[in-house]
């Protein structure tokens, strides 16, 4: 019998075919040929079975703790977030109370009285007097002191506990006054028994002498009764580590940090914490998170038990505020995500293991189809090369179309040139100039065409312009200034005085150098503003290479302990609602971004800011 195969189907198009089984006659019984044999995975079951638990272990492990800390690091934030309003609310009540010494500081009944010799009716005078005050701030207790600590009045003087008649030479506020004028300090009372923090403020008769202080003290009962609502636990802690305030009574007088042996004995020596017993707070730093972020195991009231620790500092107080937060969804957090990871791990393990037998089982039977699958291949190679071959002549001839057009656009404008040049030469031959001076308008009109139509070829960057120097006169600078200034300066009683050395040539820009002077002239007649005699003098004059230009009033000048910060961004002595703090330190950047130097300082009655910017060249002014 004939074995050959079939010849190919209609429409097949002479594409091989499977051939068909040939029919054998023989005398033994037919044989089929057996499946291919599954590979066994007895071998490899004890490796596979280790690698999948190490595995399991393993990604849940990472899984749970990577989800932990992602959860801890969002409470942290969180948490963060809610003691920078815990700090705003306490910084915005001390800031409340701190000027209130100083402002009795000026009393001249008190200073008479600490000049006086101290009787009866002089006594009870001043106990009535602070008590009035004392009610109308809301503060908790107001004392007037001698010169040697002895307090002579209190607004508490009706009570058992008033401190009249008791000497606080000791108390380190008191001490910092003598020597500094003004002093702080937290501290329990001595008399009293009930903490806290005492603002006090020099007096001084007019030669300067030391006379004695004022002192008001605060307490913070308020606050933390509000903050016993939060069930955060909620810690001030002095430059000592000691917790001084605290939302749960049970954490207060904790020793954050141990306390060496001169720490002790300044405590004894100051008796800030009299009779309270300090108790070391003891804690441990499992995970630091940055920026004053951590997690801690804290051994506290409550027992050993783990508190996300805020912190943040209180520079002028020399304070730290802590927020401890007991974590709520990190343990679950982690728990799911282990489990998730762990469930994935099965997944892909066995997935894998699945793809792995189908693959050698396909690898077994691929062999057979390997021929026809190379012929489509390659007859698929050619289909795309014919494609690529089409569409990169569909490329070419668009780009030939374009060439063209392109050619004829600048080939008309060229031929009319050469016409024109033609007529040109005539012209000129013939001693024609006028018509040959028209004949070149059309001339540069054709070639404007040509550069326009090559013009859409290329590019040319963009610069950014640098800052504009122009050479301006500094008191010019000045008198549009005031002119801006003039609805201002018509409702001020203030005196203007100028003493300007002109011509003062500087390099600058001038609308930005007005800025600066209408922010000084506009800070000048605030300081003057309510002042017997206002008065705002502007003085130009030239200083070696600069020329400094000053202006000062009488003011009263600056508080020297903020006079280092008057150029800060958002620092503002002027009350809530009348700036924000930004004249000052934009007139700063201003001026030194142009080279030159702004100042401020006290003199005499007010204050003088100084401009200093470096005179211009001779040859510049040209």
């Amino acid at each position: 019998m004939d074995t050959r195969a079939d010849p190919p189907a209609p429409g097949s198009r002479g594409y091989p075919q499977a051939a068909a089984a040939p029919l054998v006659l023989s005398s033994q019984p037919p044989c089929t040929t057996p499946d291919p044999p599954v590979p066994s995975l007895s071998p490899r079951i004890v490796p596979l079975t280790l690698l999948f638990v190490i595995g399991l272990l393993l990604s849940m492990h990472q899984a749970g703790r990577q989800a932990e800390y992602a959860a801890l690091r969002e409470e942290g934030l969180q948490a963060g977030a809610q003691l920078g309003l815990y700090r705003s609310a306490l910084s915005t009540l001390i800031e409340r109370y701190r000027a209130l010494p100083a402002v009795l500081a000026l009393d001249p009944e008190l200073r008479q009285a600490l000049q006086a010799p101290l009787t009866d009716d002089l006594q009870r005078q001043l106990n009535l007097k602070l008590e009035r005050i004392n009610g109308a701030a809301h503060s908790s207790t107001l004392e007037l002191m001698r010169e040697d600590g002895l307090a002579i009045a209190a607004s508490n003087w009706r009570l058992p506990t008033s401190y009249v008649g008791h000497n606080y030479g000791f108390r380190p506020y008191f001490l910092e006054t003598r020597t500094q004028g003004t002093g702080r300090f937290y501290a329990v009372g001595v008399v009293s028994g009930i903490p806290g923090y005492f603002l006090s403020h020099a007096i001084h008769d007019d030669a300067g002498r030391f006379l004695g202080a004022i002192v008001v003290k605060l307490e913070f009962p308020e606050l933390e009764q509000q903050w016993r609502e939060r069930p955060d636990v909620i810690l001030v802690s002095d430059a000592k580590g000691i917790v001084f305030i605290a939302n749960q009574p049970a954490w207060r007088y904790r020793e954050l940090a141990p306390l060496d042996a001169g720490q002790r004995a300044e405590l004894a020596a100051t008796r800030q914490y009299d009779k309270k017993p300090l108790v070391p707070l003891e804690h441990q730093t499992r995970e630091d998170f940055g920026e004053g972020s951590r997690l801690v195991r804290v051994n506290g009231p409550d027992g050993e038990q783990d508190y996300l620790w805020e912190s943040e500092a209180l520079p002028s107080e020399g304070w730290t505020l802590h927020l401890l937060h007991r974590p709520q969804g990190a343990a679950s957090s982690a728990r799911t995500a282990s489990l998730a990871a762990g469930g994935v791990w099965a997944a892909l393990f066995f997935l894998g293991l699945f793809l792995q037998q189908r693959w050698r089982l396909a690898r077994l039977r691929q062999q057979s189809r390997e021929e026809l699958e190379r012929l489509v291949e390659q007859r698929t190679a050619d289909l795309r090369t014919a494609q690529d071959g089409l569409v990169q002549a569909a490329k070419l001839a668009a780009l030939g179309q374009m060439s063209a057009a392109l050619a004829h656009e600048i080939n008309q404008p060229l031929t009319a040139l050469h016409m024109h040049l033609g007529s040109l030469r005539l012209m000129l031959d013939n001693g024609q100039l006028d018509p040959a001076r028209k004949a070149l308008d059309r001339l540069d009109e054709l070639l404007r065409r040509m550069a326009a139509l090559t013009g859409h070829l290329k590019t040319y960057a963009r610069r950014t312009p640098g800052g504009l120097r122009e050479t301006l006169e500094l008191g010019d600078v000045v008198g549009k200034a005031l002119q801006l200034l003039a609805p201002r300066l018509r409702d001020s009683d203030a005196h203007i005085v100028q003493r300007l050395e002109q011509p003062a040539w500087v390099q600058g820009d001038a609308i930005r150098l007005e800025q600066v002077l209408v922010n000084l002239l506009r800070n000048a007649l605030d300081a003057v503003d309510g002042q017997a005699s206002p008065k705002v003098e502007i003085s130009l004059r030239r200083d070696g290479e600069h020329w400094c230009l000053e202006v000062a009033d009488n003011g009263g000048g600056i508080p020297a302990e903020v006079l280092p910060q008057v150029f800060d961004p958002f620092f503002t002595t002027k009350p809530v609602g009348d700036g924000l703090g930004l004249g000052l330190a934009v007139s700063y950047a201003i001026v030194h971004e142009l080279g030159g130097r702004l100042s401020a300082e006290n003199r005499g009655p007010g204050a003088v800011f100084r401009l200093s910017l470096p005179a211009s060249p001779p040859e510049e002014r040209a």
